[in-house]
Order: structure tokens, then C-alpha cells, then sequence
């Protein structure tokens, strides 16, 4: 009763009265609250809405669920901050009591925080810290990390002044931000002017969604310390690493990279400043994003000025998926650099890879070239120390056709059962089930007067980064953007698309295209994820006619948000699924079939995963937990 009296005190009677006069005095079951926004759902419902095959026709649990928790007086309090452009100095609050999915900022840690100057430290599971000036000038021991930020949803770790002018320290980071949802980690200052030691990450943010991930000013004047990256953002989707002035000054830092950004999904790393003025640095870049979807790498300035450094690249984008690359001024003004390049993309379907002062101005360079792919672009390299060897075309029809089974790799990032044919939706078909799980956050849907005071816009950017306290290069701004920007883009040749950050607006979207006689489905629960599974008893809706429908998949944003989209030529189907070995039912799944693909993209994960092209075969999914799918009442 405090905290309402409290809000209260903020709203003018004359406000609050308006406000309650929206509202319909009556009740929606013998117990519930009409001021609620569970309520207003499911009189938005009653009155939109319609089923003629099935009255009464109430919203399902699994949406009406989704409806803002706030209450009415906490509603008009917000909403009123909202329209002042004050929401910004009341967000933890608004976050907690909205549920909402903010990241507020966490205080420094120290090294007095944990332990003494001297003293090795372990830490186990560990989460969202921020440490600064940590382990300076330490003479060797090791500081390990274990477990560190696994399996949340916003992993976000800042690491300042780690270890600078120690002699002979090591660190380790194992299993760091395992299975995350968003991750945002800024190693910056790190090593800088350390002699000796060794710095080691293992399984480095592996599938993550949306990684924000930067290195700056990381080994700078470092003598011999050593960085060693093993399974570096594998199986991660949709984000960005950033190596700014690394090893920059260094002597003799070797850095080797294995398993880096394999089996991800649209990842796009930038290698800035590194290894500048260095001398005899060592990099090698084992399996660097092999397996990938559209990944996109830049070097740029790298060894710049460098003396006698060896670089090695093997099997370098093997077997990925379009994406390009691009080298700037690599090796530029060097002395007796080394690079190799093994295996270079001669296995990806398409992408592009452009070389641009490649060694220029350099020293007696030694740069090779072995096995390597098309569409590559070699402009203003140096004339001499330069070797090309064993150029191939099959690149672009290395993947055609892979299908699991045939003998050809198919590519990782497509788990097996995320796409399949529609002859598979038969009464005892075996399959393999995907990972239904939702990884996103939990969050709420925003009532709609407080929705209709937020901008949602790029050119809203700026107040949005204001109001959820979002840095310039965070990865809170990364979400926002990314949002925005799927939501602003045009729409797909024959695709109807709107983002929706309230249930009412979900419901004005499906009625504008199906009508008000529809029926909203989601598969039932998560029970047969990652396991091989049985199909049962199929229906077909509309018969299993081609018919209309709006799929609604959630986005990562701070408040509940959906993108709804309307595609023409699919069929829906809800099928029972049952335990192999009991042959008991164990959830009920809802999948779309696309019949028409003839506007997709050839690189299309379905088109790996199947081992077709655009408009050749329909293409079939489930519809995740958490997402939904809405179709004319059948």
C-alpha cells in the first residue's frame, strides 16, 4: 500500500479519474481486477475477436500471460514520466515493476575487493563484474576464472587495467559466458607492459545470441606474454569482436587463435591497429570462422610497421557461407614479415575477400597463398614476396547439395531439425526435434499508453539510448539497433510485416490481415528439444489447404517485442509428438510449411540444411516456444 500511495501522490486526481474512465466497470471473472492489463487484454479480445466454429472463443493462457504486470495507478504514473521524457531517472524501477529486460550499471571491482596484491585468485562462478586496475604490477602467480557469467541472459563483464606491468602472471578464463542471450565484454588495458606470463581463454562465449565483444589497448609493450583463444564465439549468432590496438609495441607476443567464430551465424570481427610496431610477433588463426553464416572480417592496418612477425591463417573459412572479407594495409611498411595462407575459403559457397595494401612498402615480405578460393580481389599489393598457388573455382558449388548423410559436411550453424521437407509430417516419421527452447529474456508486453509515448525509430535512437541508459558501442545500443532495424526494413516480395510491442497491436495486425475469425497457436512446451522424437496424429488446418497466416517470432529489446509477418503460400499443421520409446505423447508441435521459396536467399540456412535452392522445395520449421502463429479459424 506504500508504494501505490506513493505513485498516487504523483497524479493529479483529475489525471487518475480520466484515466480509470477508460475502463469498463466489469468484471472479467468472478475474481479479477478490471483495472488490470490482463483485463484490458481480454476485453480487447472479446471485442476484436471472434470464432463462429467455436464459441465462446476466450484468448489462450500463452498470450493473455504476455500482458504487463503493472497495475493501473502504476500505468498512468509511467505513462505520464513517459510523456514528459523523464521515464530515464525512474528505469530500475520501471524495469522491475514492468519486467522489463534493462542492464543497469554495476560498481568496479578491485583487486582489494577480492584478495590481496599477492595472492592467486579463483573465481567460480562468477557473474556481470566490472574490474578495474586489477592485478597490477603482480610477480607471477595466476588469477582463473571459471564459469564465469555462464547461462545468463546479459553477460556483461568490463575488464580495466588487468594485469599491467606484471612479471611471469598468468590468467585463465574457462567456460566464460557459456550459453548466454546477449553478451557484452570490453577487455581494455590488458597485459599492457607485462613481461612473461600467459593469458588463456577457453571456450570463450560460445552460443551466445548478440555477443558485443572488444579488445583495446589489450598486450600493448607486453614482453613474451602470450594470448592463447580456444573455441572462440563458436555457435554464436547475429554480433561483433573488436581487436583494437592489440599487442601494439609488443616483443615476441605470440597469439594463437583456434576454433574462432566456427559454426557461428552473421558474426562480423574487425582487427584494428594490431600488432602494430611490433616485433617478432607470432599469430596464428587455426579454423577461423570455418562452418559460418555470412560471416564479414576485417583486418585492417594490421602489423603495421611490424618487424619480423609470422602470421599463419589455416583453413581459413572453410566451408563457410557467403560473407566477405576484407585486408587493409596488412603488413604495411613491415620488416621480414611471414604470412601464411592455408586452405584460404577454397570450400565456401560464395562471399567475397578484397586485399588492398597487402604488404605494401614492406621489407623482403614472404607472403603465401595456397589453396585458396574465388572472388578474391588482390589490389596494391607488393610486386615481390608475393606467392599465389593452387587458385580454384569449386568453391561456390562445394556445399550444393550437402545433405546429412551424403558424405559432404553440412554446415554446423544449421542445427539438424530447424528446417525440414512436409513429407516428414507423417504419423510415425522419426526426426530429430531442434532446440525449441526460448533463449530470449523474459519480459512483458508494455500497456499501449505507454507504449504510444516511446519513440521506435531510428531517428528515436538517440532518446531510446537515453531513457534505457544505453552507451555509444554497448551492446545495450547493438539491441536496440538490431531491432530497429529489422523492423524498418522493407518488407520481403510478397511478405506483409509489423513489429508489435503490445498485445492489442498483435491483434489489430492479425485481424488487418485475416480478419476477426482467427485462432492464435504455439507449441504446447519444450519436453522433446534436442531429442529424436516420433510424429503423431497430423492436422492439417484448413484441411491442409494452402492457407493465410501471421507467424509472430520475438525480438530482443527491453520490452516484449514481436516481429509479425505475413508470407503468402504456406500450410499449418499441428502435429502430436511422442516419446520413441513409450510411444507416449509428450507435447504438441505447430509447424508452417513455406510452398513457395522462390524469393529466398540462396544462402538460406534451409537451402544448406536440405540441399536445394530458392523456389526448387518447400521448406518446413516449428514454431518455438514463445513464438506464435495466427491462422482464419478452422
Amino acid at each position: 500500500m506504500e508504494r501505490t500511495t506513493s505513485l498516487m501522490s504523483h497524479i493529479p486526481s483529475f489525471v487518475f479519474f480520466l484515466f480509470l474512465s477508460h475502463f469498463t466497470v466489469t468484471l472479467s471473472g468472478p475474481n479479477e481486477n478490471p483495472f488490470t492489463a490482463k483485463a484490458s487484454v481480454i476485453r480487447y479480445w472479446n471485442n476484436h475477436i471472434s470464432n463462429s466454429k467455436h464459441p465462446p472463443n476466450p484468448p489462450p493462457d500463452f498470450l493473455v500471460a504476455k500482458a504487463s504486470p503493472l497495475s493501473a495507478v502504476e500505468t498512468a504514473f509511467y505513462a505520464k514520466l513517459a510523456a514528459g521524457n523523464a521515464l530515464s531517472s525512474h528505469l530500475s524501477a520501471f524495469c522491475s515493476a514492468a519486467n522489463l529486460f534493462c542492464l543497469l550499471d554495476d560498481t568496479p571491482l578491485t583487486t582489494s575487493d577480492k584478495q590481496n596484491a599477492d595472492a592467486d585468485a579463483d573465481f567460480a562462478l562468477y557473474a556481470n563484474k566490472k574490474f578495474s586496475n586489477y592485478g597490477s604490477s603482480r610477480i607471477a602467480g595466476t588469477d582463473v576464472f571459471k564459469n564465469y557469467s555462464n547461462g545468463i541472459n546479459f553477460a556483461t563483464d568490463s575488464f580495466t587495467r588487468y594485469s599491467r606491468d606484471s612479471t611471469g602472471h598468468s590468467e585463465k578464463f574457462t567456460t566464460y559466458a557459456d550459453d548466454g542471450n546477449v553478451a557484452d565484454a570490453n577487455f581494455t588495458s590488458y597485459g599492457s607492459a607485462s613481461t612473461g606470463g600467459a593469458g588463456e581463454f577457453s571456450s570463450y562465449h560460445p552460443q551466445v545470441n548478440v555477443p558485443n565483444l572488444q579488445f583495446a589497448a589489450y598486450d600493448s609493450d607486453s614482453n613474451n606474454h602470450k594470448l592463447s583463444f580456444s573455441s572462440y564465439t563458436e555457435d554464436t549468432n547475429s554480433g561483433s569482436e573488436g581487436f583494437v590496438t592489440y599487442g601494439k609495441n609488443g616483443n615476441g607476443v605470440p597469439v594463437e587463435f583456434s576454433s574462432y567464430g566456427d559454426a557461428s551465424n552473421v558474426m562480423s570481427s574487425t582487427f584494428t591497429g594490431y600488432g602494430e610496431m611490433g616485433n617478432g610477433a607470432n599469430d596464428s588463426f587455426t579454423t577461423y570462422t570455418s562452418n559460418a553464416n555470412n560471416p564479414t572480417n576485417n583486418f585492417k592496418s594490421y602489423g603495421l610497421i611490424g618487424n619480423s612477425a609470422i602470421d599463419s591463417f589455416s583453413s581459413y573459412r572453410n566451408r563457410a557461407n557467403t560473407g566477405s572479407n576484407s585486408f587493409q594495409s596488412y603488413g604495411k611498411n613491415s620488416n621480414s614479415d611471414k604470412v601464411n595462407f592455408a586452405n584460404y575459403g577454397k570450400t565456401f559457397s560464395g562471399g567475397t575477400d578484397t586485399f588492398k595494401e597487402y604488404g605494401k612498402g614492406s621489407v623482403e615480405p614472404m607472403v603465401g597463398f595456397k589453396a585458396y578460393g574465388v572472388n578474391n580481389t588482390f589490389k596494391d599489393y607488393a610486386k615481390r614476396g608475393v606467392t599465389f598457388a593452387q587458385y580454384t573455382n569449386l568453391s561456390s558449388n562445394s556445399n550444393n547439395g550437402a545433405t546429412e548423410g551424403s558424405g559432404i559436411s553440412v554446415n554446423k550453424w544449421v542445427e539438424t531439425g530447424k528446417f525440414f521437407r512436409e513429407y516428414v509430417l507423417k504419423e510415425g516419421t522419426i526426426m530429430k526435434m531442434p532446440n525449441i527452447r526460448d533463449k530470449m529474456p523474459e519480459r512483458s508486453f508494455l500497456p499501449r499508453v505507454i507504449l504510444s509515448k516511446l519513440p521506435f525509430s531510428t531517428g528515436g535512437l538517440p532518446e531510446l539510448k537515453s531513457i534505457f541508459h544505453a552507451k555509444n558501442k554497448s551492446a545495450v545500443e547493438g539491441v536496440l539497433v538490431h531491432a530497429l532495424s529489422e523492423c524498418e526494413r522493407n518488407p520481403s516480395p510478397g511478405e506483409t510485416k509489423r513489429c508489435v510491442g503490445s498485445i492489442e497491436d498483435m491483434i489489430d495486425f492479425a485481424v488487418s490481415v485475416l480478419g476477426h475469425d482467427v485462432t492464435v497457436r504455439t507449441t504446447e512446451n519444450v519436453n522433446s528439444s534436442n531429442q529424436s522424437v516420433m510424429i503423431g496424429k497430423v492436422e492439417g488446418i484448413n484441411g491442409g489447404k494452402v492457407t493465410k497466416s501471421v507467424s509472430c517470432h520475438q525480438s530482443l529489446y527491453p520490452y516484449l517485442l514481436y516481429y509479425c509477418h505475413s508470407v503468402p503460400k504456406v500450410r499449418v499443421y499441428v502435429a502430436d509428438i511422442v516419446d520413441v520409446e513409450t510411444k507416449v505423447k509428450i507435447n504438441e508441435g505447430v509447424a508452417i510449411c513455406h510452398i513457395d521459396t522462390s524469393a529466398w536467399s540462396p544462402g538460406h540456412g534451409a537451402f544448406v540444411a536440405l540441399g536445394s535452392s530458392p523456389g526448387l522445395i518447400e521448406v518446413c520449421h516449428w514454431i518455438f516456444e514463445n513464438d506464435m502463429t495466427w491462422t482464419i479459424s478452422d
